[in-house]
């Protein structure tokens, strides 16, 4: 059975709200998922996992969370080459710079991409629930 991790940091129930759909859309495709923080994440459990999906909103101008979700990335961003990895997040203003700059950097350090990221204005909608049970399918 594949093993999945979602990975994400949440300020205002948000990305939350689509990290849980990730998840289920990871157990409906038949594998097993678990929710993570950033505090309970780090480089030596990525191996524990065949497929990572991560979540963080856009925060400041166009960027990852800094205080919690920047940090623990960056400490094992050097351990995803071969890794399947997917993206998602939302944001309250800009077009997507912050997710188009972090695919770029996921696939630079050779992430194995299952699927395109999904990002979504505000509150996830149906539309944006359905996209994300999608991804967490894709990772399985």
């Amino acid at each position: 059975m594949s093993k999945v991790a979602v990975v994400y940091w949440s300020g205002t129930g948000n990305t939350e709200a689509m990290a849980n759909a990730v998840l289920d859309g990871i157990k409906e495709a038949g594998a097993e998922g678990a929710l993570f923080t950033p505090g309970e994440f780090d480089s030596s459990k990525v191996g524990e996992f065949d497929a990572i999906a991560f979540g963080c909103p856009s925060m400041g101008a166009e960027q990852l969370e800094e205080a919690e979700f920047e940090p623990m990335f960056n400490e094992l961003e050097s351990s995803l080459s071969g890794k399947k990895v997917a993206l998602f997040g939302s944001y309250g203003w800009g077009d997507g710079e912050w997710m188009r700059n972090w695919d770029e950097q996921i696939r630079a350090d050779g992430a194995i991409i299952a699927t395109d990221f999904v990002i979504c204005n505000d509150a996830p909608d149906e539309d944006a629930i359905a996209a994300c049970k999608a991804l967490g399918a894709a990772l399985v």
